[in-house]
């Protein structure tokens, strides 16, 4: 007898993978929100470094989220993995080569001392950071949107769009969202770090970002509830089945993402938390609990993001071109023994790669002052 049956094995493959998503857009989000804020925090060289090493000695941990999260997909939901990453192929590449600068930078660009030099790489890791943080929003928006994808009878992918499809109002209206959600979340944490007239000009920052957010958010909101169209399963589904995206029915419907509120109106709360987490990190940020604002800041981007796969369950990527072929929770996971396998070696591994993030940053936690460049001027970023 199986303990876990295929249907409730794809739905905790579900929950697994947003919360990878959602740990990558906390941890290695922070960062780049950091770097999106460093060529304007940071008014001389010395603030810069300062700001550069508030972050340097976790993020390259901080980018395992996201190759963790990308390999399982590729495990889980291999035929999202192929659709998605063919299809947004030259987007993804675009977010690659952006974020080349960001090891680079941090590693070469206080090895000389020049101010042109030095300057250039500051802008290069604001690049490298604010050019991903909007297009993995914009890619988020597309999806709602629909991918215009489809399969032929052997299950290969193929996508008809083109790179400047992707770049549609709605899309750069989620961009938005996503990269004003992820500064004022780095604004947070540079703010936890740091002290003096950076700690001001970070506090400061939170107004604007914070506040773009959130009005980029709600707009986003009422675009998908007003005339949006959405996705719904319209013939049977078996959702312990074996995984084939061929054969069902799909139909567009206006206002089909809003559904999921009205069957279980609990999930009014995952938007909510988004709103309310922003407000609240603001507020704590204003009145110096910055390490509570970071923790507020990182429920806002649970519920920002939380709130799209709520609205979207159980499709994960909608076709526009071929409605029925879109691939959903149960039709696009990997075998039930994959799941199992995965699901034990996640369970094992997960818990270890958490604990040791905690202590890494419980053992690197404090201010990082211009004293301490100083003191490590050959060996800090």
């Amino acid at each position: 007898m199986e303990i876990l049956d295929y249907a409730t094995l794809k739905v905790i493959w579900w929950l697994l993978i947003g919360v990878l998503l959602v740990g990558f857009a906390i941890m290695d989000g922070h960062d780049m929100g950091i770097g999106s804020l460093l060529p304007f925090v940071g008014r001389t060289d010395e603030e810069r470094r300062v700001i550069i090493n508030s972050i340097g000695a976790h993020w390259e941990g901080n980018q395992t989220w996201l190759i963790t999260g990308a390999g399982l997909i590729f495990a889980a939901w291999p035929q999202v993995y192929a659709t998605a990453f063919s299809g947004f192929y030259w987007a993804l590449l675009l977010v690659l080569w952006a974020m080349f600068f960001r090891p680079v930078g941090f590693k070469y660009r206080s090895l000389i001392h020049n101010q042109t030099w030095r300057t250039t790489w500051d802008w290069l890791l604001f690049v490298g950071s604010f050019v991903p943080a909007l297009l993995f929003g914009v890619a988020m928006g597309n999806i709602l949107l629909g991918v215009p994808f489809h399969f032929d009878d052997t299950l290969r992918p193929f996508y008809t769009g083109s790179f400047w499809g992707l770049l549609n109002p709605f899309a750069l209206l989620c961009g938005v969202v996503s990269a004003a959600m992820l500064v004022f979340h780095g604004g947070v944490y540079l703010m936890h770090r740091t002290e003096g007239v950076i700690y001001q000009r970070a506090r400061r920052s939170l107004i604007y970002s914070g506040l773009i957010a959130l009005l980029a958010f709600a707009a986003a909101g009422v675009w998908v509830a007003s005339g949006m169209e959405g996705y719904v399963i319209t013939s049977n589904i078996d959702p312990n089945g074996v995984a084939d995206p061929l054969h069902k029915t799909v139909a567009m419907q206006t206002g089909a993402w809003m559904l999921n509120y009205q069957r279980a109106p609990l999930t009014l709360l995952v938007p909510l938390l988004g709103f309310a987490g922003i407000l609240l990190a603001w507020l704590l940020a204003r009145v110096g609990k910055t390490l509570l604002a970071f923790v507020a800041s990182a429920l806002g981007v649970l519920g920002i993001i939380g709130t799209m796969a709520v609205s979207m369950f159980p499709v994960i990527l909608p076709s526009s071109s071929q409605p029925s072929m879109s691939l959903t929770v149960w039709d696009a996971s990997s075998s039930h023994f994959t799941l199992v396998v995965m699901l034990v070696v996640t369970g094992i591994l997960l818990p270890i790669v958490v604990s040791y993030t905690g202590w890494a940053f419980r053992i690197m936690r404090g201010k990082v002052t211009k004293e301490y460049v100083r003191e490590n001027e050959h060996s800090a970023y």
